[in-house]
């Protein structure tokens, strides 16, 4: 396979993600701000800003963090080149450079979304509709994925798609756990209040993980046994562990693949041995900031040997 379409496969799934995440993360906060008064829903707009990496861009083209302004920012805001309509044209775009290599199914599940989105995104969201926009980007993550499950070849084109995934869900899980101790709590003494409660609810929902740790866990919210699940539950597909677990069966399908493996499976291993054997216990003893700061890093470590090894811009 060429490396340019490997790139498009592994980015067309890194923007599908991405696209998926950020819906998330948006209804997690509209559903706090409802219950905030204004100085709270403020914060809960800027905290998503600011998980997004996008608070110098937001801050040159607004005063303030009025809800709508907020969405409409992330969703099709001119000012922000990575908003959502335009990384849902950049996995057409990425599907499209790569079309020989996925199924129909695949191909007329992007397009049929695209076109969608781009219909819903061409004006304005307004309060009435930005549900119905949340819920249309999320579902259109789940048809692509589910076309791509039922209809796709297990060669290599399946294995690059799969390492965008998960190299992009974990990144956004990271960096939703991370705003939680960094941004949402105005200080360590609101850790075990009724805020802080909240705001554990609100990472379980932007992660989609609220019914199913509330399941697990009899509904009784608290720090330690949602960092455990969010991070080392290797049974959520959402899961820091998890994720590592399926970007490593992937690389080593690639490497099988290729007769040889490279950088990206030897960082894979050393980044193995950092969550592996791991407690909870021991992540907030390191500090779960450094902990998520590490892996971010290591992450994003791994996603560029992938890149170099087998030859994206080739």
């Amino acid at each position: 396979m060429l490396g340019r379409t490997a790139n498009s496969l592994f980015w067309m799934f890194r923007y599908l993600e991405r696209a998926e995440n950020t819906a998330r993360l948006l209804e997690a906060a509209l559903r706090m701000a409802l219950t905030r008064d204004i100085v709270a829903a403020e914060a809960e707009w800027r905290s998503v800003i600011a998980t997004l990496g996008l608070s110098r861009a937001y801050e040159a083209a607004h005063d303030g963090y009025d809800g709508l302004q907020v969405w409409n920012f992330v969703l099709r805001g001119s000012s922000n080149p990575g908003n959502v309509r335009s990384m849902f044209g950049a996995v057409r775009a990425n599907a499209r450079a790569a079309r020989i290599n996925i199924s129909s199914d695949v191909w007329e599940a992007v397009n049929e979304n695209w076109m969608k989105l781009d219909k819903l995104l061409a004006r304005p969201v307004g309060p009435t509709m930005v549900g119905e926009v949340l819920v249309a980007i999320r579902r259109a993550g789940t048809q692509v994925h589910g076309a791509f499950d039922g209809s796709m070849l297990r060669d290599e084109g399946y294995h690059f798609s799969r390492a965008g995934t998960f190299i992009e869900r974990a990144d956004s899980t990271a960096r939703i756990l991370d705003m939680k101790y960094f941004l949402l709590l105005p200080s360590l003494s609101y850790v075990g209040s009724s805020l802080d409660t909240g705001q554990w609810e609100q990472v379980l929902r932007s992660v989609a993980g609220a019914r199913v740790y509330s399941w697990l866990n009899a509904g009784q919210i608290e720090a330690r046994g949602i960092v455990e699940f969010v991070v080392l539950d290797d049974r959520f597909p959402r899961s820091l562990a998890f994720c590592r677990n399926a970007l490593r069966e992937n690389l080593a399908a690639l490497a099988r693949m290729h007769g040889a493996e490279g950088r990206c499976n030897a960082l894979m291993r050393d980044a193995d041995t950092r969550i592996s054997h791991l407690a909870v216990d021991q992540i907030f003893d390191q500090g779960l900031h450094e902990f998520l700061v590490d892996f971010l890093a290591r992450n994003a470590a791994i996603a560029q040997a992938i890149a170099e090894d087998y030859r994206f811009l080739a």
